[in-house]
């Protein structure tokens, strides 16, 4: 499901989803890729490594949002939400385990650039989950 907001093209997931690349294939050339996740302590490079993954084979802007805190089964969340462009560079990555806000500018128009300059989007083979 691509959802779309002051032109941009979004596409929203969750932490699960992190895991499987081939569900947030960009076959629609959305603009950024959105994970809410409950990713824990234990498996907190998976998740830095493959958020970066996802923004570089896609093009795309990826956002990671993850929960922060110790859960009713005692598994303790560390946040690391984080923000990478299209060529995977951090644009905020999470530095402290407390709670917070954060605001990041994305810019759509180094996005485009980029695209036009990289056009290895073009190259993706299409398909359909099923």
């Amino acid at each position: 499901m691509i959802v779309e907001y002051k032109g941009w093209k979004i596409c929203p997931l969750v932490c699960y989803d992190l895991r499987f690349p081939v569900w947030a294939r960009n076959t629609v050339d959305y603009d950024l890729l959105i994970y809410v996740a409950n990713w824990p302590k234990t498996r907190i490079h998976a998740w830095d490594v493959l958020l970066q993954a996802r923004a570089i084979e896609n093009m795309a802007f990826c956002v990671g949002v993850n929960r922060t805190g110790l859960d009713g089964n005692k598994y303790e969340y560390t946040g690391h939400s984080a923000v990478y462009d299209s060529l995977g560079k951090a644009l905020f990555d999470q530095e402290t385990e407390a709670e917070f806000t954060k605001v990041v500018t994305l810019d759509k128009k180094h996005l485009i650039e980029t695209r036009k300059k990289l056009k290895f989007l073009q190259d993706r083979d299409k398909f359909t989950l099923e």
